[in-house]
């Protein structure tokens, strides 16, 4: 599994309106999952017999290190006691950082961290914060005039 962020909210309500700001922030929605009673999620297709279990196998999933696996009992607990979760899954440091100060700006009880240092080959944000090409021109005078024009040569519009 890779770099994981998942912050623990008092209520359902609260972890929605993360999770809104999130995808506001440009996280795709397979990389947020929000996890609660009321909304298991990916955690309520799991083949356990009771919802304590399934949160139980969810959060085991995700935090796979000897010294996490406690974590998955008390997070199902605090589910059951009417919290929720939002996890993050992100790809660099800049997203690391963005979705670590919306998770903390909107109050989370408690954030843990799996496995940060582990997002090679996984940058879907630059590195810095311009992009580094910003236009794109093809100089053809004699050819067609848009670039589609071009790339698609003998075709009708």
């Amino acid at each position: 599994m890779s770099a994981i962020l998942l912050a623990v909210f008092e209520d359902h309500t609260v972890a929605e309106r993360v999770r809104i700001a999130l995808v506001r922030d440009g996280f795709s929605t397979d990389r947020v999952e929000l996890t609660a009673c009321c909304e298991p999620g990916r955690a309520g297709v799991g083949p356990a017999d009771s919802p304590h279990h399934k949160f139980v196998q969810y959060f085991g999933v995700l935090f796979t290190l000897e010294h996490e696996r406690h974590y998955a009992e008390q997070l199902a607990e605090r589910l059951e006691k009417g919290a929720a979760t939002i996890t993050v899954h992100p790809r660099g440091a800049i997203e690391t950082a963005r979705a670590l100060a919306i998770l903390e700006d909107a109050g989370a009880v408690e954030v843990m961290a799996h496995d940060l240092g582990n997002q090679l080959l996984e940058h879907a944000a630059a590195r810095h914060e311009h992009p580094w090409i910003r236009n794109f021109w093809i100089d053809m005078p004699s050819e067609a005039a848009c670039i589609y024009c071009r790339l698609f040569k003998g075709t009708s519009n």
